[in-house]
């Protein structure tokens, strides 16, 4: 049986982002979130549907005399930087809002090294998907650890773009009105006002020793 069809993003992601605005509009109707947050939310979903539009989307079926004969192993490369050229500059581009983003969701994104490490988890995630439809769909998509590192890459300046973002006393209540309430922007806000908040400890005097 020779198969050859293909799965554009729009059939599956477009009612996808839908429901989710919907949802969205209702939590904001019951007073659950503040339209902040909501919008925040939503450029979040928008986001991640652009990127699996990019890099998982279109899907194309193929089987029979229309499927990719080469074996799935030689899909995959392992070596780093060696093949790297000036194509992993959109790799790089991609994944800098998801570094932006993370510290505003996530309660777990409180350091350089967690954002990056949450980054390449989720290009890796990608870089599997991409793997498993080639496997399962004989579609032509390949692997490169070039695009795990660019991705990486890309997260960490985004992170520390954000970070610079939340320094900037007109930027950093509107972007912690519009953050999760357990997000770690919103745990670091917190510590640093309970911090400047404290009393500061009295000093106490020397004692005075009399002859």
């Amino acid at each position: 049986m020779d198969i050859r069809y293909q799965v554009d993003s729009a059939p599956v992601l477009g009612p996808a982002l839908v429901l989710f605005a919907a949802g969205t509009a209702v939590q904001v109707w019951r007073d659950a979130w503040n339209t902040r947050r909501a919008l925040l939310q939503l450029a979040a979903a928008v986001y991640a549907a652009a990127v699996l539009s990019l890099t998982v989307f279109p899907l194309n079926v193929t089987w029979g005399e229309y499927a990719n004969q080469a074996p799935w192993t030689g899909q995959i490369n392992f070596i780093p930087l060696l093949t790297a050229d000036i194509t992993i500059v959109p790799n790089v581009i991609m994944t800098v809002p998801a570094g932006f983003l993370l510290p505003l969701l996530f309660r777990h994104a409180t350091s350089a090294s967690r954002a990056s490490l949450m980054t390449a988890a989720a290009s890796l995630s990608v870089e599997a998907a991409q793997l498993l439809s080639y496997i399962a769909l004989n579609n032509g998509r390949s692997v490169d650890v070039n695009d795990l590192l660019a991705n990486t890459l890309g997260g960490l300046v985004g992170y520390a773009l954000v970070t610079l973002v939340l320094r900037a006393p007109a930027l950093r209540g509107p972007l912690l009105a519009a953050s999760l309430p357990r997000s770690a922007a919103l745990q670091e806000d917190r510590r640093r006002a309970a911090t400047a908040g404290a009393p500061r400890p009295v000093p106490v005097a020397a004692p005075v020793i009399r002859p």
